[in-house]
């Protein structure tokens, strides 16, 4: 009864919050799908939408025609908005304010006219430096922010390459140091690293296999037609990275299978993500046979060590802070507002959160609700180190959805750090962290002893001088009856 009583509760807090968002625009669009999150024990429970749909940019919305199989989507640090219209080999240069500032069709190279062929992926460093994928030309281009042709990445040479390599980048990143980092068509070995002459340097993140010896057993009692017909034991491609200011490196893994499906591969190729949550970072726990796991596109880095993941199998984006709980999922599969056909790609405008769909050729902006935007907020702060003032923004939360495990963890963890272990032993009960809670009680113990201790070994005296006074009292009851047995009274 109590469970269905917090369901109804529950229930109410999200519509509430549905239909009354902190956002003007958000509140002029219902979510057109189910949000949700997985408690400890995996179930997928409700949750209010972190984001909603505000409005679709279109290319005929822009004033530039309509876009064309459309591959990727970047903001630079300076707030302008890339689009890579891959259909209309082109690229489309937006302000703030999504005014059409350029569109890039081609560019000037040794004296001639040149142009891309069917670019895939962009990226834009803090001096506005754009870096294009140009997949069909087998080269990564290297423009200014003008649109002026500043180098060339095509052909590298290196003994790791096979005698019938063809390089065809499909993705790119950046670092401060100007180091280009290129995840390439049918390259298993690992993200391709260039330095900043553009000369390749090696792999970074190498996606090791893990055999399922079942299988390789099994190969070893087949026919040669049937181990012909069996899975390679070969690493699969990465589908996508970004990269943080520190130089880490987010990537995503092409395979659907994968146990490790994201990663974030420090500057000597580790992989480093933090996986302290309930699961790990994969996207949906549970799903039907028919559909399958979910398979990362894209991964955006949020700040405040979030970062978003996309999922192409239900087209939904999942969130995660830098210990690998999940915060919260959004999006689906449709034709609404807010739904997508092939979406490719995300990014981040502010507190806006775009999607970049091919299948539908637009974009759509989403902008945070009111449980979003407290999410986000606490998130931060506990990042920064700030756990007290975190604790208004996790109330916030609580209020708005009952369920949400992180912010009991939350508020118990910055009680933790005020002492208040008592108070934050509720709160690690009700999120299931075992361990913190386990660090609570110790605490909470030492500092009942310690309190009590005085009055403790009072009372234990007392008791032990009462004892033996008794035991006296017994003694000397027990020499008087033999006295008395013996005649001697």
């Amino acid at each position: 009864m109590q469970r269905v009583w917090k369901r109804w509760a529950f229930a109410v807090a999200a519509a509430s919050l549905l239909f009354g968002s902190a956002s003007p625009a958000a509140s002029a669009a219902a979510a057109p799908y189910e949000s949700y999150n997985y408690n400890y024990w995996g179930e997928a429970v409700p949750s209010p939408a972190p984001y909603l749909p505000a409005r679709a940019v279109t290319g005929d919305s822009l004033g530039v025609g309509g876009f064309k199989e459309p591959g990727d989507v970047y903001v630079s640090p300076n707030g302008r908005i890339y689009i890579l219209d891959s259909g209309n080999n082109r690229i489309i240069v937006l302000d703030r304010d999504w005014s059409v500032k350029q569109v890039i069709a081609g560019f000037a190279s040794e004296g001639a006219e040149d142009g891309f062929s069917g670019p895939s992926g962009l990226f834009v460093d803090d001096n506005e430096r754009i870096y294009v994928a140009d997949t069909g030309n087998r080269r990564v281009v290297i423009l200014d922010g003008s649109g002026k042709l500043e180098g060339v990445i095509s052909n590298p040479k290196s003994d790791l390459f096979s005698a019938d390599f063809q390089f065809a980048p499909l993705k790119v990143a950046v670092d401060k140091a100007n180091r280009v980092y290129v995840v390439a068509q049918g390259v298993f070995e690992g993200i391709m690293q260039f330095d900043d002459k553009g000369r390749f340097i090696g792999y970074v993140g190498t996606n090791k296999v893990r055999r399922d010896y079942t299988e390789y057993i099994w190969r070893l009692l087949s026919t040669k037609a049937q181990r012909a017909q069996m899975v390679l034991f070969i690493p699969t491609e990465f589908s996508n990275l970004d990269i943080d200011p520190k130089g880490f490196l987010y990537a995503t893994n092409i395979d659907p299978g994968s146990r490790e499906p994201v990663k974030r591969i420090n500057p000597s190729g580790e992989d480093v993500l933090k996986r302290f949550g309930y699961f790990d970072v994969r996207g949906d726990i549970r799903f039907r046979n028919s559909v399958g796991p979910s398979k990362m596109v894209d991964v955006k880095l949020l700040g405040s060590g979030m970062y978003g993941v996309l999922d192409s199998t239900q087209n939904r984006i999942f969130t995660y802070d830098d210990e690998g709980n999940l915060l919260y999922v959004y999006g689906g599969k449709g034709n609404q507002l807010g739904t997508f056909k092939t979406p490719v790609a995300i990014e981040q405008a502010g507190s806006a959160m775009l999607v970049l769909d091919r299948g539908k050729e637009s974009i759509t902006v989403f902008e945070p609700t009111r449980f979003g935007s407290a999410v986000n907020q606490a998130v931060k702060l506990h990042y920064d180190g700030e756990d007290s003032k975190a604790v208004p923004y996790w109330k916030e939360v609580l209020k708005l959805n009952s369920n949400y495990d992180i912010a009991y963890l939350g508020i118990g963890k910055s009680l933790l750090m005020e002492k208040k272990n008592k108070e934050a032993l509720e709160y690690f009960k009700l999120g299931m962290d075992r361990k913190d809670y386990s660090v609570a009680y110790k605490r909470y113990r030492r500092e009942a002893m310690k309190e009590h201790f005085g009055a403790f070994l009072t009372a234990l005296l007392a008791a032990a001088l009462a004892f033996a006074a008794f035991k006296a009292f017994k003694a000397r009851n027990r020499r008087r009856g033999n006295r008395h047995e013996a005649g001697l009274y």
